[in-house]
């Protein structure tokens, strides 16, 4: 048995020792069989060394191993049984510069591929390029994540303010009224809207106690757009009511078709027909009794004679015409269309000529007024006399036909020859005129001249523009109204037209109060 077990010690030893020290039979000139011829420098050895090709076996003084047995009695099954051979060495080639003893490293038992310089460059370029590109991941990520935080504070901030205002009772106003103030209304204004104009104006304290007592207030949906006098100062349910209240509308003033700037009276009844400045004279008051204020006659009289044009909110398409009239006072005729306007009653007599001024020429503008003289070779302006031509003779039935006889005789060139022309430099007026006014010379008298008269005579509504912008067709040169209801004439004849004046003096139309 201990014979068996030196064995094994033995072969374990060997195996080890060729592991570990494994020779290589071509670096010393011999082949792995242990034959062949030694090398050419053989004569270079010294002779003195032992000629040998077997390189001692090292053995260590020392046991390889002191553990447990490695082989158990078991391994063997006898003996006599023969040590095995020891496995032949494989051939290696010994490599210059190190000794065949020496153990090799892994590096140098697997080929390495060579790389050039440029290889080199490229994949240091590219690392750096991705080193780079993930940098700029790792900024992008943590600028989009600073923004969503920060819209999320912002979101949470603005939140939290909005609940705390709706729970915050709004501030108003408590005691004495102040002094009166015009708000402004305007079209299509929510309830919020007329919120903010009332704060701006001092009205009440804060804009959200007034919406909170007008949507508290169902008439509040009744409200037109205009100016009001309110107090200033005021709580906003207070302020709610006099809004509402029926005599806060300041600034609203009614033209009738027809009217003229100044005033005249009737020859028969002497009854005064006001003009429109005394219309916007008295549409202009603000407060009541003591503190009652109001622009004058006057006064808007005197700014509408003003020659700077623009001040006034002349159009151009009408300027050169109106710098040419004789007579500064009655250069806005017509420029003030027939309608309801709102002004703002505490501006100047200038600026409120100005408002109304500009809103009528936009009202006039969008009948096609400047694209209307392709059919009757008016000018926009002289279009506008005519329709106040048409205005002042005809009733609405018969306004394309009085204004086709207007567009026919100025062809022709022959007068107009218009009681209403006669009757407009008068300041007593009717129906009739007289042959002593029919040969008074004036800018405006058609019997006295041929052509349009200076300026528009009256206030034209839409309708009698839309009819001398497009005239019915027709060959007619003369009318004449017969009666009382308004029945009038048309003819192209001259002496049918005579035919007709003496059914209009059987009737009495034409007497004269004078």
């Amino acid at each position: 048995m201990t014979d068996r077990w030196a064995r094994a010690e033995e072969r374990y030893r060997e195996r080890e020792a060729d592991r570990r020290y494994r020779r290589d039979d071509r670096a010393w000139g011999r082949d792995s069989r242990g034959g062949g011829e030694p090398p050419d420098d053989a004569d270079d050895w010294d002779d003195d060394e032992d000629d040998t090709t077997v390189i001692p076996r090292y053995t260590d003084e020392e046991p390889l191993y002191d553990g447990p047995p490695l082989y158990d009695d078991d391994d063997f099954e006898d003996e006599d049984d023969e040590p095995e051979p020891a496995p032949p060495p494989r051939a290696r080639t010994a490599r210059v510069g190190r000794p065949e003893s020496a153990p090799r490293s892994r590096s140098e038992r697997r080929p390495q591929p060579r790389r050039s310089g440029s290889q080199r460059g490229k994949r240091s370029r590219a690392a750096a390029r991705k080193a780079e590109e993930r940098k700029k991941r790792r900024r992008t990520i943590w600028i989009i994540g600073a923004c969503l935080v920060a819209l999320l504070v912002g979101a949470v901030g603005f939140a939290a303010k909005k609940f705390a205002d709706s729970m915050a009772i709004p501030e108003d106003y408590a005691g004495a009224p102040g002094p009166l103030v015009v708000v402004q209304v305007h079209p299509g204004d929510t309830a919020k809207q007329i919120a903010t104009s009332m704060v701006d104006k001092d009205v009440v304290k804060s804009g959200a106690a007034f919406f909170e007592a007008a949507v508290r207030t169902p008439s509040m949906s009744s409200v037109q757009p205009g100016f009001y006098a309110i107090p200033s100062k005021l709580s906003a349910a207070d302020a709610v009511i006099a809004l509402l209240g029926k005599d806060s509308r300041v600034g609203n003033v009614v033209v009738s078709e027809g009217r003229l700037l100044h005033d005249q009276h009737d020859v028969n009844t002497g009854a005064r027909k006001e003009g429109i400045y005394t219309k916007i004279a008295a549409a202009s008051c603000i407060g009541s009794a003591a503190e009652k204020k109001c622009v004058t006659y006057e006064q808007l009289a005197t700014a509408g004679a003003d020659p700077d044009l623009a001040a006034l909110g002349v159009p151009s398409w009408a300027q050169s015409s109106v710098k040419a009239v004789p007579d500064r006072t009655r250069q806005l005729e017509g420029l003030i269309a027939a309608g309801t306007w709102d002004f703002d009653p505490s501006a100047t007599p200038q600026q409120i000529l100005k408002q109304l001024v500009s809103a009528s020429a936009a009202s006039y503008e969008s009948t096609g007024l400047l694209q209307s003289g392709a059919t009757t070779q008016l000018s926009p302006y002289q279009t506008l006399i005519a329709a106040s031509l048409v205005e002042r003779e005809a009733l609405p039935q018969d306004m394309p036909k009085v204004a086709r006889v207007i567009v026919n005789r100025l062809e022709v060139g022959q007068q107009l020859e218009f009681d209403s022309t006669v009757n407009y430099a008068l300041d007593r007026t009717e129906v009739a005129t007289t042959d002593s006014d029919r040969a008074t010379r004036t800018p405006w008298n058609t019997y006295a001249m041929t052509g349009l008269p200076a300026t528009p005579i009256a206030a034209p509504s839409l309708n009698a523009l839309r009819a001398m912008e497009n005239p019915e067709p027709g060959p007619w040169l003369y009318f004449v109204t017969i009666d009382m209801k308004g029945t009038t004439l048309f003819t192209q004849s001259y002496a049918e037209h005579l035919r007709n004046i003496e059914k209009a003096e059987q009737s009495g139309i034409l007497d004269s109060g004078r």
